[in-house]
């Protein structure tokens, strides 16, 4: 398959990957001389090189359309890439292969009389090169046909029972069919399992699931019954994908969120027959908490509980609004990065809960954008200088800049404070960030469009007398704030057992996606706040802004060149998202243990053990992880947990890790921002043998240099040399040289002092795995209370149903929480 079937929206962004003098599309065209047919001119690279002086040129995508023209095949160009370890480039290529493989004929579920032939067919479309092969269950069929597009049971016969399924292959790349099921069809007078006193009877719906609308958190319930015999058995499908959980007459999802609306029906089955139900079309509007009772919690420094109940039952307070048709328009950004800030472990205040789940909601949805995301929780006072300094390096002009920060907050004389987790019990500006400031130094970059989502409270600090003077911000029309409550109000979160959402963020992430102005889409959260019963007159967003032009968070990326300065500041960001690659483990006893890692944010990540092989004379084993460094943050009470759930993982992508039926071990890391030097830890192999009743240890050192947000070292205060010093609330340090601002590709940014023992920017033996689609698993420990002599906000819970395990969405809206 020729390159050029990537389309031009996939050769662009390989382009874009490509253009940088480090690992990019000189090293592409020299792995490529090894081929003649290949093989650039000094000329042709010349001529690719000169792309740069125009304002829309690459040279990548120029060599990229002449291996096009002489017939490079993706397979030739993964090769080429493998040996420039372009990881990026390689996931990307995977991901577009994979893409294009579609099944074209899926598995029908088949009944037949024993001694019958069955044939299961699936055929797929794509690349040359795929590959068949069949499961019954989790077994491989290895029989001659288990490898074809057509899998042939004859004679059938009682083993041939079950549910099929087929993989298709490419290279490492596979999709699966959908399960087929193959049934034996007996005769009610001859089948040795049928008697005249057991009569089979004709199956028949007796109930159909009906149609209905719900709110968000609501209990949806849908029914189906039939009569047969033998007795049927039912499987529920949503959107024509079947719910593996729901196997009863019944489907009930305690809170249903707008995930679950759509189509639903149910299939009734037993040995002999099958009949599926009607449609039932559910729709999901906004929540409706009115029936709970709230309190008040505050996100400032003082609070008040108040409990209190609303009786409109039934009303759904808030309505969806219809998104008209976008007008045209041609402004584009010439980058998009987001820094998004979530406090909520607090050493002298209330905790709060919704920051986790707001920040990892609003992640999924910039990424979605384009956006260039950061994502951090729990940070103190240097921590957050450090990060917004790490920020401003990553924009420049024409770049949309967006910073969110949820957490304790304040606003005096105008300005707002955001308050780090370390903050005093009587904080003053001095130990918090102005984000007034922030913005002055966002100016000085130039930026095409700069927003601000804070997700706090706005109450007066009586403990603050100063009045901060932040620097003269300049007139550029392309400043939005979108405050998640009025002045000197209070914000709220909505509280459920496990996790919580903000009120700010359950409406904003409805509209965020819009291809509308920004200011259009946040008066439409707005609105919809505003007829939140629950939340009417006691928060309301409130929007300040001087945008003059139509710009959208939805705006397209449109380079102006490809100078050093853009590809830095991929840089800069791609190195806040490196995980270490997987590796295996060889012990002396003969096992082999896997290590893998995943990112739930840019400073939490996830290690999982699996025993990949273990000799037979070894009963059992399990690999556990220990002696990790004290900079970072660890339960060991959830460590070496055989669930995600266990190990504190909610805000889990399943396809992100192993499946779960292979058996593994997990540990979550958090504060990775205050380690100091590389992560080590031990694994520790326990195991026994089959003749003895003895445990046997065996411990291997492991180090995996500094993995995510850690090789930012933000726990270190920024010298002037390095654009990073950040003395007091004011941030003047901010202002830094141009030529400090950005590194050039070939050496380290100044910003990094310490990337690895190389001294390299990216690592060799660093992979640049990034989870754009979505974070990985969730905080859940609950740290005590602290200073409770001086409480700054009040505690509320609303009782409602344990949530679905199964269920890690966390756009449910629950009990009522004041931020």
């Amino acid at each position: 398959m020729n390159i050029s079937s990537l389309g031009e929206e996939g050769m662009n962004k390989l382009s874009k990957m490509l253009d940088n003098s480090s690992c990019g599309w000189r090293q592409l065209a020299n792995a490529a001389t090894e081929h003649p047919q290949f093989r650039c001119s000094e000329k042709e690279l010349t001529s690719c090189s000169i792309q740069v002086l125009n304002a829309a040129g690459s040279p990548a995508r120029t060599l990229l359309a002449w291996l096009a023209d002489r017939g490079c095949s993706i397979d030739f160009l993964q090769h080429y890439l493998r040996k420039m370890d372009h990881q990026e480039a390689l996931q990307f290529l995977a991901t577009a292969v994979s893409e294009q493989i579609k099944i074209t004929v899926q598995p029908q579920s088949q009944q037949a009389p024993l001694g019958s032939r069955v044939v299961l067919t699936c055929r797929a479309s794509g690349p040359s090169g795929l590959s068949y092969q069949w499961f019954k269950g989790k077994e491989e069929i290895l029989h001659e046909t288990g490898s074809l597009p057509e899998l042939v049971l004859c004679p059938l016969g009682p083993a041939h029972q079950g549910h099929y399924i087929c993989r298709i292959n490419h290279g490492e790349k596979c999709i699966f069919s959908t399960w087929a099921r193959v049934r034996l069809l007996h005769s009610a007078g001859s089948s040795p399992g049928c008697s005249s006193m057991f009569p089979v009877s004709g199956l028949q719906i007796s109930q159909q699931p009906s149609s209905q609308a719900a709110s968000e958190g609501d209990v949806l319930v849908l029914k189906c019954r039939a009569e047969a015999n033998p007795p049927p058995q039912y499987e529920w499908y949503h959107n024509k994908v079947p719910m593996p959980q729901q196997k009863s007459c019944s489907l009930r999802i305690p809170c249903v969120t707008t995930e679950h609306r759509g189509e639903y029906r149910c299939k009734v089955f037993n040995l002999y027959h099958e009949a599926w139900s009607n449609t039932a079309t559910v729709t999901i509007g906004p929540s409706s908490v009115t029936d709970a009772s709230w309190v008040e919690v505050d996100r400032g420094l003082e609070s008040q509980e108040v409990q209190r109940s609303t009786t409109r039952s039934g009303v759904n307070p808030v309505q969806q609004i219809a998104c008209p048709p976008p007008a045209a328009k041609n402004f584009y950004a010439t980058d998009k990065v987001a820094l998004l800030i979530g406090n909520m472990h607090y050493h002298y205040h209330q905790q709060l809960s919704a920051p986790i789940s707001d920040v990892h909601e609003l992640t999924n949805l910039l990424r979605q954008m384009d956006f260039k995301v950061v994502s951090l929780l729990d940070l103190n006072c240097q921590e957050m200088k450090s990060a917004v300094t790490e920020f401003l390096l990553l924009l420049d002009k024409g770049v949309y800049g967006l910073l969110y920060f949820a957490g304790h907050g304040y606003e005096n004389y105008g300005n707002s404070f955001m308050v780090p987790i370390d903050a005093p019990a009587s904080y003053t500006s001095k130990h918090c960030l102005c984000v007034q400031n922030i913005l002055t130094r966002m100016q000085e970059k130039k930026t095409g469009l700069n927003v601000f989502l804070l997700d706090m409270c706005r109450k007066r600090n009586p403990n603050d007398g100063l009045i901060v003077q932040p620097g003269t911000l300049k007139v550029t029309a392309n400043i939005v704030f979108g405050y998640a409550t009025c002045v000197d109000a209070e914000a709220y979160e909505v509280k459920r057992e496990d996790v919580s959402n903000g009120i700010f963020i359950s409406f904003l992430k409805r509209h965020v996606c819009e291809d509308e102005k920004v200011t259009v889409m946040l008066d439409r959260v707005a609105e919809d706040m505003g007829r939140c019963a629950i939340t009417r007159g006691r928060q309301a967003l409130e929007l300040r802004s001087n945008l003059s032009e139509r710009r959208s968070l939805t705006d397209r990326i449109q380079s102006l060149d490809s100078s050093a300065s853009d590809s830095a500041r991929n840089l800069q960001w791609a190195i806040a998202h490196v995980l270490p690659e997987s590796r295996s483990l060889n012990f002396d006893c003969g096992v082999k243990v896997q290590l893998g890692f995943a990112a739930e944010f840019s400073n939490i990540m996830v290690i999982y053990t699996r025993i990949l092989e273990k000799p037979a004379e070894i009963d059992s084993c399990s690999a556990q992880l220990t002696d990790f460094p004290q900079e970072v943050d660890i339960d060991l009470k959830k460590s070496n947990q055989e669930t995600l759930l266990e190990a504190g993982c909610l805000l889990l992508i399943k396809e992100e890790l192993p499946s779960l039926e292979e058996h593994s071990l997990y540990t979550r890391i958090r504060s990775l921002q205050r380690l100091k030097r590389d992560l080590t830890f031990t694994v520790c192999l326990h195991y026994t043998y089959s003749n003895m009743d003895e445990e046997v240890v065996e411990r291997l050192p492991v180090s995996v240099g500094k993995p995510l947000v850690s090789k930012l070292n933000l726990h270190e205060s920024r010298t002037s040399s390095s654009c990073s010093a950040i003395p007091g609330p004011s941030l003047d340090s901010f202002s830094c040289p141009e030529s400090s601002s950005f590194a050039s590709i070939d050496s380290p940014s100044n910003t990094w002092p310490h990337y690895g023992d190389t001294g390299s920017a990216v690592s060799q033996s660093d992979s640049l795995t990034f989870f754009r689609g979505a974070n990985v698993p969730e905080e859940s420990d609950s740290p005590g209370e602290l200073d409770s002599h001086q409480p700054l906000t009040a505690s509320k819970s609303l009782p409602h149903s344990q949530v679905n395990d199964i269920n890690y969405k966390f756009s449910d809206m629950y009990n009522l929480h004041s931020l």
